[in-house]
Order: C-alpha cells, then structure tokens, then sequence
C-alpha cells in the first residue's frame, strides 16, 4: 500500500472508537454546543467574537434555486386543499417524537422507492471523534445515504470512519441528508444542537469521500450535505461545509447555515412550497454523493488494470424518511460516548409510481 493509501487507512485504524461512558456531551446537555463551537463545528448564525460572521457557502445561491423547482406531484390537483388539512390535523395531534417521523414527515417526502437508502434511530457507534471533547454518539432521528454495494470495498476500508455509520453492514452509507424531529413538548435548542452535530459529520465524511485518491484534501467552499429540523409545525432547512484548517495537520472547521424556512401548516402553498425544497433537496444531496462516489470508485480503479476494474453497480437510489424497522437493536444513547449530475435521474420521480 502506498504512503498515501496507509494515511487513508488510518482515518479509521487509528482514531479513537466510541466506549461505553456516561459522562460524553450530547444534545440534551446545554453544554453540547459550546464542545462543538471549541471544536471548530459552529451553529448557525454563529458571529466570530470580533464580530465577523461567517460567510456562506459558495454554491449557496445554486442550492435555493433548485429548492425552488416546482414537483408537479405537489401542484394543487395532485395534493389538493383537502390533504393540506388531513397534515394540518395530523400535526395538531402528535405527541411524541416518533409520531413526527412516522406520520408528519411521510406526508412530506413523499412515497417511498428504495427504503434500503434512509435509516433512523442508529447511533452511529463506527464514526470517529469529531472533535477532541468527549461526545456522545451521534443518533440522527431520519437520514439519507447509500447503499453500501454503490462504494468500492477499499474505499469503504480506507475511509470507514468517516462514511460508514455504524457497524451493522446493511445500513446506509456516506449519509448527506439528515433530519432532526421533536414533537410538541421537544426543543427546539435540542434540535438546533443536533442538526449542527449530524450534519458536521455528514460534511466531514463527503469531504473525505471528495478527495479520496487526491493526495491532498479538497476545500472548495462548497456543501455537499444539507440537514433539517421539524418542530411546531416548522421546517427549517440548512448546508453543512467543511472550511480548510488554519493550521497545518489542524482539525477542519464546519459550518452551518440555513437555506430556508417554512410554516407547513400555514397555507396549503407554503406546505408545498416546504415538501417541494425537501424532496428537490433529497434529489440534490443524493445526486452529489453519487458523484462523490462515482468518482471514488474510479480512483480506487486505477491501480487495479483495464482487467480488474471492479464493477459497482449504478443505482437509482430514492427512499423515503419512513420509519426504521427490523434494525439494529438500539441501546441507550446515554450509555455512549465518543473520545477524542443530471437532474432527470431524481431522487423522486413526479407523476411515476414512486414520489418522495
């Protein structure tokens, strides 16, 4: 294995594994937040204490626009007035978290085409510290990835802690669309905290995925993963990126900023125009990872001759953020810590049998 190949292979080998502790930060702790900004993942609307403000991702403006796309799935002869009020009333009577997950966002994305591509609810006990404080393992409510059979194995090997979540092998990968969910008596702050922590780790491992094969890390200014929050009846939707290291062999910093915001349970157009930029960004963010990944694949390729190029298969990967089951047996989170292209290939098909 080449010099570069060992360093690749060490972002998993050599970091620190999560271990069974109580006293890691997480979400619920007001604390969290404070960890995060220490170790360079800063919230949004973050001001600098010179009074700086972060700037906002280059293809920031590229992003809202395709929000913006109209679905003809979500036109008002396809989700007529009626619907909009069946939400309205579904919202209205969620109690808890998991009922946000399994009967508001459902109406939002849409139906479900491959449900191998979005899981919820897994602590993500494979990925490697995000930062030198002791953290929590992270445990997204819903998020959107890959299947593992799209990445070649040895990228899967060399970058495993960064994009492969957790340790049961049939979960998604690479994941780059999350969404935090609290219902009526849930936290915004809460929310707020998690999203910034879900979507910096989604960030961290496209980055990684971007330069593999690259011999140096490739800063762009770019996002390549977007995050959500649903509370109260709101969306809210927002870019994480990674920022180059100010020091040399230094951590990078991660961004996060919002796109946009929706009040679903308003109107029937403001919930359309909602389910619309979720479901054109789930179509954005599994078009960049699939580049990423294409693009992975190929370098990994190259060493290996015209005769031994491995063959991953091209997928057409939509999913919904249903619920998860016959998963993973869940443990108590508190119980874990963390040491330090084209569009017309859409994640949702309009008009077709399947729509997210």
């Amino acid at each position: 294995m080449s010099s570069r190949g060992r360093k690749r292979a060490s972002i998993s080998a050599s970091s620190t594994r999560p271990i069974t502790n109580t006293t890691g930060s997480g979400p619920y702790d007001p604390n969290f937040q404070q960890k995060l900004i220490d170790g360079g993942v800063y919230p949004y609307a973050y001001e600098y204490p010179d009074g700086r403000v972060p700037a906002k991702p280059s293809n920031w403006e590229e992003i809202n626009r395709r929000l913006a796309q109209f679905r003809r799935s979500l036109s008002p002869s396809a989700f007529p007035e009626e619907r909009f009020e069946e939400f309205v009333r579904a919202d209205a009577h969620v109690s808890k978290e998991n009922k946000v997950t399994k009967k508001l966002v459902p109406i939002i994305a849409g139906k479900i085409r491959d449900d191998k591509c979005d899981e919820g609810e897994i602590l993500y006990t494979n990925l490697d510290a995000l930062t030198n404080d002791r953290l929590k393992v992270a445990k997204p409510d819903l998020y959107y990835g890959a299947r593992q059979e799209q990445l070649d194995r040895k990228v899967r090997e060399e970058l495993s802690g960064h994009i492969i979540p957790s340790r049961q092998d049939n979960l998604p990968i690479a994941p780059n669309f999350f969404l935090a969910a609290k219902g009526p008596d849930g936290s915004l702050a809460v929310a707020g905290r998690q999203a910034c922590y879900d979507g910096a780790l989604g960030a961290r491992g496209m980055h990684s995925l971007r330069s593999y094969g690259q011999g140096e890390p490739a800063y762009d200014n770019n996002a390549y993963t977007i995050t959500s929050i649903y509370y109260g009846g709101t969306l809210k939707m927002y870019t994480s990126h990674p920022a180059q290291p100010a020091e040399p062999n230094g951590r990078p910093s991660y961004y996060m900023t919002q796109l946009r915001s929706f009040a679903m349970t308003d109107t029937a157009e403001t919930f359309r125009q909602g389910a619309s930029a979720f479901r054109n960004a789930g179509d954005w963010t599994r078009e960049e990872r699939d580049n990423a990944i294409a693009r992975a694949n190929e370098k990994a390729n190259e060493g290996h001759g015209s005769t031994l190029r491995t063959e991953v298969p091209s997928f057409n990967l939509l999913s919904s953020f249903a619920a998860s089951q016959g998963s993973e047996t869940l443990l108590d989170e508190a119980s874990y810590t963390i040491e330090p292209q084209s569009q017309d290939t859409s994640f949702t098909t309009d008009g077709a049998v399947y729509d997210l």
